[in-house]
């Protein structure tokens, strides 16, 4: 059974049946086949990750397969599978463009700008990168129609559209993070959306450049929008620990204040106050998401197509909190995610903790090198130090 709300824009004819164009309150819905076999494996039906956008909406499941739906202009036919033959672990997709990460570090992409002999097949963009030592990816993420690389050497890489230098169009923004702490931008800097302070008024920064003047404490994530960025930043000390920080244009209600702003500032909400913390949040074209800890979904940005979920289609500039039909948020609240679907869709859905083949997992530590003092959890609870089984794996590979 899979727990997972849908809200705004309905255009996926065969995923979201006999609803109307405008959903403005969230609706549970059903994959076609889910009850159609009670004795089906678990694994089969239960979502791992969402990604969607104007072209499709992906579905990952926790069994490593993945099912796309088109959006109606591109498409009326059933869902297709994904035919990779590697287990998929992570599913990425941009407006004309797809990526997919598999298990074992390779990369399968298609689009326009990708394959542009065959933009409906899928090709191992990992294989391009000429070092061959480098070929690992860690993360994988599509921008407007180019898709971006990070390796497991902490390499970034980017292929696809080139319109103003930076690998990616007039919309794509893009934002590294390095292990110090100092964030850099590039892209689009349309009304300030990187961050990058008012002195800076170029709209195409076509080098990455360090973003300075960022709140004090641990940057934790950070998303950007069409006209907007939000930033989320941990301190330990503070309460709640977690607080977002925004900047760009609020023409399109996306900032959470009345204001443009060239660098990053707090949104001020009641909503986010006391020891309730940010789980999880979401930034797309023109509207946001945010799952707290104590379970409160909020909502601001532009409404056409009910995306905020508040039941009616008008914008909030201020986080508003959403009615929600009742959910699994006794089981674990942290296994619940949300996501802005672009042009006008949003998801609220429940991923259960995966953990994958732990043997597997350190053969692909050992081709790395990665002796760190990380830790396990296995499928039974049980915690184990990993440099501890790495080296158990290479006395046992020296006994073959």
């Amino acid at each position: 059974m899979n727990d997972c709300l849908f809200f705004g824009l309905n255009k996926n004819p065969k995923l979201i049946k006999n609803k109307p164009k405008k959903i403005t309150k969230p609706i549970q819905f059903k994959f076609e086949n889910e009850n159609e076999n009670e004795n089906e494996n678990e694994n089969e039906k239960q979502i791992k990750q969402i990604s969607s956008s104007n072209h499709s909406t992906i579905f990952l499941f926790k069994n490593g397969k993945a099912i796309e739906y088109l959006n109606e202009e591109y498409s009326k036919q059933n869902p297709e599978k994904i035919q990779i033959e590697e287990n998929i672990q992570k599913v990425t997709v941009g407006d004309d463009n797809e990526a997919i990460l598999t298990k074992e570090g390779n990369v399968f992409a298609k689009g326009e700008d990708i394959n542009p002999e065959n933009i409906k097949e899928f090709i191992n963009i990992s294989s391009l990168i000429e070092d061959t030592n480098d070929r690992i990816i860690e993360d994988i993420v599509a921008g407007w129609n180019s898709i971006y690389l990070l390796t497991s050497n902490q390499n970034a890489y980017g292929i696809g559209s080139n319109y103003d230098g930076q690998l990616g169009n007039c919309s794509t923004c893009v934002f590294l993070l390095n292990s110090n702490q100092e964030l850099f931008g590039c892209g689009g800097n349309f009304s300030g959306r990187l961050g990058l302070g008012e002195s800076i008024k170029e709209e195409r920064i076509q080098k990455l450049t360090k973003i300075q003047n960022i709140p004090k404490g641990k940057i934790i994530d950070i998303k950007c929008g069409n006209y907007h960025s939000i930033m989320l930043i941990e301190n330990e000390n503070e309460n709640p620990k977690r607080k977002l920080y925004s900047c760009g244009d609020h023409q399109y209600n996306g900032l959470g204040k009345n204001e443009k702003t060239f660098e990053f500032t707090e949104i001020k909400s009641p909503l986010f106050e006391n020891d309730d913390n940010i789980l999880d949040f979401s930034v797309t074209y023109k509207h946001n998401l945010i799952l707290t800890t104590k379970g409160k979904l909020i909502s601001f940005g532009n409404n056409n197509w009910g995306e905020l979920g508040t039941g009616d289609t008008n914008d909030q500039l201020i986080p508003i909190q959403i009615e929600l039909p009742k959910l699994r948020f006794n089981e674990n609240i942290s296994n619940y995610h949300v996501l802005c679907g672009a042009f006008h869709k949003s998801f609220l859905y429940y991923s259960p903790p995966y953990f994958s083949n732990l043997e597997e997992d350190l053969i692909k530590l050992f081709k790395r090198k990665e002796f760190c003092d990380i830790s396990f959890k296995t499928e039974n609870g049980e915690i184990i130090e990993a440099h501890k089984l790495i080296l158990k794996y290479r006395l046992n590979e020296n006994r073959k």
